[in-house]
């Protein structure tokens, strides 16, 4: 994985010899004559005409998170939140239902209940556990489900490899949000997946620099097996005079040429050359960033678990957890650097412990080199109702952790001086309070 993290998708050989990718900064591509750019509209044959579709600079990003995922293509996109709905539009229309994991990043929950609504998309939510649920959810009209690979924030994992059996017993493709485990601690196509998305921004950069998204066909999906259903892929397509599925047969993805031909050029959803770069700098040393950032987070959460002011720990780790099974199973390398915590004292808790933190930054990140420290209920998942809240395990008192590159003891003095802080806040709370009279 190392190693393809450095060197897939790009050789020394261009003019220059330039050991590192170069940023092509241009907005079009000159063509020989007038054929080959016919050709080329034709999709005839491969090469870039104009940026807002393809550039060689995110191109390399492209192979190298395929190379990584042991996918068949990717796509590169402005942010994870476009990977998202890029990938959902390519399998859905009107009338389809989407069966979606309770436990989702609050923006795509919004995504799904609102935009995807308004498109005449209906969604089941289940809880990822619930094998049952899975099979009962599924109906004629499902053509998705979709889950995360580590649930932000809770860090719950799910067992994909039962997850996609009951999926493709429907013929029903299976997309992963694999943002918070990366291709370096777990790989949703060896589970089952379909599709991955990825929120780029997180630990594929892994220094807070640049916002981008990519999504990754794994090769398990193939729309020839059932073409009445994928009728889009597997008809000539009216509008690009080709039938998207032929990619198929040359080891390409079909799905992807349709969703970037339609999808990434009509939204716009073009990712930057200068941000592709950034991101394939991070991803050179995405291995030995996720091996010390899981680490430190599990030694964190330990202890952190059993702390005074602290009602529960929220990492795959700690004593008791249902999932704790798959991570010894599924997740040899760790279980990534981003868990919660639920304090005693609710919300005051939770903001004087964000206050008094000096290491851990107050941020709507993750993935950074730096630590984070958030409260998903007024922040990330403040505009879901309390029960989808609940639902995810954010409660008044979570707060949320990712973990950085700092040295450990040091991040372990700072939470104890966050939990002091919010021991504090709870007990003058307490004091303040009105006893009741009593009435004998």
């Amino acid at each position: 994985m190392s190693t393809a993290a450095i060197h897939a998708g790009w050789r020394a050989d261009d003019m220059h010899g330039a050991v590192t990718p170069p940023i092509y900064t241009t907005s079009a591509y000159a063509h020989r004559d007038h054929d080959s750019l016919k050709e080329l509209f034709a999709r005839r044959c491969d090469g870039f005409a104009y940026s807002r579709s393809g550039n060689p600079t995110t191109a390399v990003l492209e192979e190298r998170i395929t190379a990584l995922e042991g996918g068949i293509g990717a796509i590169a996109v402005a942010s994870g939140q476009a990977a998202t709905t890029i990938a959902l539009c390519a399998l859905l229309e009107p009338g389809s239902h989407l069966v979606a994991s309770e436990l989702l990043y609050g923006g795509t929950t919004e995504f799904l209940d609102d935009t995807l609504a308004d498109l005449a998309v209906t969604t089941t939510t289940v809880d990822p556990w619930d094998l049952d649920a899975w099979e009962r959810a599924i109906t004629a009209h499902t053509r998705a489900v979709i889950v995360e690979s580590i649930a932000n924030p809770g860090a719950q994992l799910v067992d994909l490899d039962a997850i996609s059996a009951i999926a493709h017993a429907h013929d029903v493709p299976v997309i992963v949000d694999a943002t918070l485990s990366s291709p370096a601690l777990y790989r949703p196509g060896d589970h089952g997946a379909d599709v991955i998305v990825h929120s780029a921004t997180k630990y594929l950069c892994g220094h807070g620099t640049t916002i981008a998204g990519l999504i990754v066909d794994t090769g398990n999906f193939d729309p020839r097996r059932c073409p009445e259903r994928w009728a889009r892929l597997t008809t000539p397509n009216r509008r690009f005079g080709v039938t998207f599925a032929d990619d198929y047969a040359r080891g390409c993805s079909g799905l992807l040429s349709y969703a970037r031909a339609k999808y990434v050029t009509d939204f716009g959803t073009t990712l930057p050359a200068t941000s592709a770069q950034q991101i394939l700098v991070g991803i050179e040393t995405l291995d030995l960033r996720m091996r010390k950032i899981s680490a430190d987070a599990a030694a964190l959460a330990s202890r952190l678990h059993g702390s005074g002011g602290v009602d529960q720990v929220n990492h795959p780790t700690i004593p008791g957890r249902a999932d704790a099974i798959l991570a010894d199973r599924d997740f040899p390398r760790g279980t990534s650097g981003v868990f919660s915590v639920d304090l005693s004292g609710g919300e005051a808790a939770a903001a004087a412990f964000c206050d008094a933190l000096e290491l851990f930054t107050l941020a709507v990140n993750i993935g950074d080199a730096r630590s984070l420290v958030c409260h998903p209920g007024t922040t990330t998942h403040s505009h879901l109702t309390e029960a989808q809240r609940l639902a995810c395990g954010v409660g008044p008192g979570t707060v949320r952790l990712s973990i950085g590159l700092e040295d450990l003891e040091d991040l372990s003095e700072d939470l104890q001086r966050g939990l002091a802080a919010a021991r504090a806040a709870t007990a003058a709370r307490t004091r303040q309070s009105p006893v009741p009279a009593h009435h004998g």
